[in-house]
């Protein structure tokens, strides 16, 4: 039984990275259909901020989460201008091989720029160790800390998105674009804001990364991003729920496959997954089939 609860704990904080970085994924294909896996790097270069604000410029860890946001940002809005804004049009078939292809460039930049050596991100906070049962069970501070910051930041979306003026151009965008921008709706500007708010929260995912596993490099943003794609999908793509449900139930389960059965099995797990969902259930849990009429 404590092993058990060990790993529902452990599954509980890495589901909370996956779930702000699907949350990234939600809110850009719930917008405007696109699937954006170029997400994950930006979560790189984010985390490459805060690992370079705190070894080079010295700063605390609060001025080293707003550099990476801020760069992270930055990138967010320059991808979706350059690659995406002139594509918007064009088949969906077209904007997916362009995002995989900034995802590729991004890689390999980070790759000829960084380096290829995994550094140590800086442990700037102590990590408290809390044991229960006589020590069978660890909870960490660091993992009390990445899942209050999902929750909330997952609070603050689900207000900026239901509360705020540019929420509700969101969601009217996302209905009809069409119909928004008759409407008075700079429709750009709001595709832009989505790409930028998602890049956030994407830098914050980084920078918990960064701490959760003490290591940085160029490559890290492939496969949390392949898996949170993947929780995002699981709980049902564009709705915001869905990918806090999804992350959640993604760490879980890898968890419980690696602490049960092996860690090696753990990554073509949580694709296997993604072909059962895509199978039986397309919508994922929590998305509704809608018909369209043709």
């Amino acid at each position: 039984m404590t092993e058990f609860l060990q790993q529902v704990l452990n599954g509980v904080s890495l589901g909370s990275i996956y779930a702000l970085i699907a949350l990234g994924y939600t809110m850009v294909y719930g917008v405007i259909q696109l699937i954006n896996f170029a997400h994950g790097e930006i979560l790189m270069i984010g985390t490459f901020s805060a690992f370079f604000a705190l070894t080079v410029l010295d700063t605390n860890i609060a001025a080293a989460v707003l550099l990476a946001v801020a760069a992270s940002v930055i990138l967010g809005i320059l991808v979706e201008r350059i690659a995406y804004k002139p594509l918007r049009k064009s088949s969906r078939l077209a904007s997916l091989i362009t995002a995989i292809g900034i995802s590729l460039l991004l890689q390999n930049s980070g790759l000829l720029v960084f380096g290829t050596e995994f550094r140590a991100f800086p442990r700037v906070i102590p990590n408290v160790h809390y044991k229960f049962f006589d020590g069978a069970v660890t909870l960490t501070g660091y993992q009390i800390l990445i899942f209050v910051t999902t929750i909330l930041m997952m609070l603050i979306l689900q207000y900026i998105v239901m509360r705020t003026r540019v929420g509700k151009a969101m969601r009217a965008v996302s209905w009809d674009k069409d119909a928004a921008a008759l409407m008075g709706i700079n429709v750009d500007n709001i595709i832009t804001v989505t790409f930028a708010i998602g890049s956030a929260f994407a830098a914050v995912a980084g920078v918990l990364l960064g701490l959760y596993y003490n290591t940085v490099h160029p490559l890290m943003g492939l496969m949390p991003g392949l898996k949170a794609f993947v929780a995002a999908v699981l709980g049902g793509i564009g709705l915001i729920p869905g990918a806090f449900a999804g992350g959640f139930l993604l760490g879980i389960t890898e968890a419980m496959v690696s602490g049960y059965w092996s860690t090696e099995l753990r990554d073509p797990f949580v694709f296997l997954i993604l072909i059962l969902i895509l199978i039986i259930k397309p919508t994922g849990l929590l998305g509704k089939d809608e018909k369209e009429k043709v």
